[in-house]
């Protein structure tokens, strides 16, 4: 399964995530965004699964895929207030209609065949 969110600001389900803030690592963002969207809280490292360019949607951007396996992160409550409009467990090789273009093909890569691609959602 793979835990996607909408959020209420943009259309269509994306795995959890956001911005890195000023001073902040990578890491350190993807724990406060868990905690965040998912009330995922992580107990070991997560894996990194690549990071892939974003330039189609925001000059000079790049995404940091992680990847927390089962048991290595417990389940509380989300933080955010207003931000997420749905959380949901997916079968992630029939992801809900509405998927991000961007989701989808990291989806296939994760966890079917799909090659990698170095960017993060197709060129519009």
């Amino acid at each position: 399964r793979a835990s996607l969110i909408r959020h209420t600001y943009a259309p269509g389900w994306s795995v959890p995530g956001g911005g890195v803030e000023r001073a902040e690592t990578a890491l350190r963002s993807l724990e406060r965004e868990l905690l965040e969207e998912g009330g995922f809280t992580l107990t070991a490292t997560p894996d990194m699964v690549g990071i892939y360019s974003n330039h189609f949607v925001f000059p000079n951007d790049h995404v940091v895929l992680y990847r927390a396996p089962p048991g290595s992160w417990q389940q509380g409550k989300a933080t955010s207030i207003g931000e997420i409009a749905e959380a949901a467990w997916v079968d992630p090789m029939d992801p809900p209609a509405g998927t991000t273009a961007g989701t989808a093909q990291r989806l296939a890569e994760l966890f079917g065949d799909a090659p990698r691609s170095d960017y993060w959602a197709p060129e519009p």
